[in-house]
């Protein structure tokens, strides 16, 4: 590689995580040379600067492409393109987030959807129909929340980050309140469901 320190072991480490990530290690490591990288960099110089095949830096930039991870450009008088990583890391997280859903979550849900509507054959189908009903509950639940999230704008969204424990606490609060509130409604229901005394009864 030819790359400074810091940046190479940025890259390498990249490279590690993104075959963990599901992805292929030289698409990981083109992305960390984008992102680190003040400039814009053609497919030539990312095969320099990583000493990897112009065939696998081709393959890996179209791959990032469809992950809407890169932006091509170019510049006046020079034929190439040019390829960098968006500057805003939140809207890199958002971008990659989407694209995950898009992939991975949604097809899970259209599956769920299509075996909750399928009439059970026998017990063991209706047990498994009940679990899957849950795990459809619980993702749609999730992108319902994401959807809200991605409607922030990136300022109020770090803001949010930035409660971190304090949500946590207030969730907490809340659930201490209204289980105070259910359990004097069940004290006041069994009071109210106790009969009366009759006159002159004995104490």
């Amino acid at each position: 590689m030819n790359l400074p320190p810091l940046s190479q072991s940025f890259v390498l480490h990249f490279g590690e995580m993104g075959s963990r990530w599901g992805i292929n290690r030289t698409v990981g490591q083109i992305y960390a040379v984008l992102y680190v990288n003040r400039e814009a960099l053609s497919a030539d110089d990312i095969v320099e600067k990583l000493g990897v095949s112009r065939s696998n830096v081709s393959m890996g930039l179209k791959e990032l492409q469809s992950w809407r991870l890169v932006r091509m450009e170019h510049h006046p008088g020079d034929r190439r393109d040019f390829f960098s990583a968006p500057e805003d890391v939140w809207q890199i997280f958002k971008t990659l987030a989407e694209e995950r859903q898009r992939r991975e979550v949604d097809p899970t849900l259209s599956m769920l959807r299509d075996a909750l509507l399928e009439p059970a054959g026998g017990a063991e189908d209706a047990y498994a129909q009940e679990r899957m009903r849950k795990m459809h509950e619980l993702i749609e639940q999730i992108t319902d929340w994401f959807a809200e999230v991605r409607k922030l704008s990136p300022d109020t969204l770090q803001s949010l980050m930035g409660l971190g424990s304090k949500v946590v606490k207030l969730l907490e609060l809340k659930e201490r309140v209204l289980g105070g509130r259910r359990e004097g409604a069940g004290d006041a229901a069994a009071q109210s469901s106790t009969p009366a005394p009759k006159p002159g009864a004995a104490a």
